[in-house]
């Protein structure tokens, strides 16, 4: 009697990707579909961070995936899908900046940074059945230094910062993404904690023995 066949490992996420732009390369249009909405969210809030009017970002999100389907022939699997989807949000996005500031109408709306909650700020200031209005005003003046702060970073530390802190990739990730030695990033995301602890440290220390 024959044992039976010990069951196949499940397909990595990366696995998973390469097939579904095999699929789409061949044709199947559905495959791509299915990327799209595996990737959306992500790709929106990567861009958020580099502009802020909400309807521009959905544009540039979406003018991402045609360009990626445009040039998804060339995609090889050499580095992850999203890591090679994550360059070309990013150069969309640094493209649609460069031709908003030639419209200083249109500029000051996206630049502006939002007063409203933003999935991906660093503190979290939800409210808990235990906050008074000084702790809530304190989380939300913490909150916008924080930000504050990010926006204030050079564009490649703000950048390393938010692929390891937000989306949460790996070091090797980021400098597969940012094109650069792992070295570099960790000293990018070391320096950008940093200045961003510069920032919040005193609103910290002058709150010492407060109730939070």
């Amino acid at each position: 009697m024959n044992a039976p066949a010990a069951p196949s490992p499940s397909p990595s996420a990366g696995d998973s990707d390469l097939l579904l732009v095999e699929r789409t390369v061949a044709g199947d249009q559905k495959a791509y579909g299915l990327l799209v909405v595996k990737y959306q969210r992500r790709i929106e809030r990567l861009i958020g961070r580099m502009v802020r009017d909400a309807d521009l970002v959905e544009d540039i999100a979406q003018e991402t995936f045609i360009r990626a389907y445009r040039a998804l022939h060339q995609f090889r699997g050499d580095a992850q899908f999203y890591t090679w989807l994550y360059r070309i949000a990013v150069n969309t996005a640094k493209k649609a900046l460069v031709d908003l500031r030639r419209n200083p109408v249109i500029s000051e709306n996206a630049m502006r940074s939002s007063s409203d909650e933003d999935e991906t700020s660093y503190v979290d200031n939800e409210l808990t059945s235990e906050e008074t209005p000084e702790t809530v005003l304190a989380a939300k003046e913490i909150a916008e230094t924080v930000n504050a702060a990010m926006e204030a970073l050079p564009e490649d530390l703000r950048q390393a910062v938010t692929l390891r802190e937000i989306e949460g990739m790996s070091y090797e990730e980021i400098a597969e993404a940012m094109d650069c030695p792992i070295g570099t990033v960790r000293s990018r995301i070391f320096r950008a904690r940093e200045a961003i602890s510069a920032k919040v440290k005193p609103l910290l220390e002058s709150r010492t023995g407060k109730r939070w």
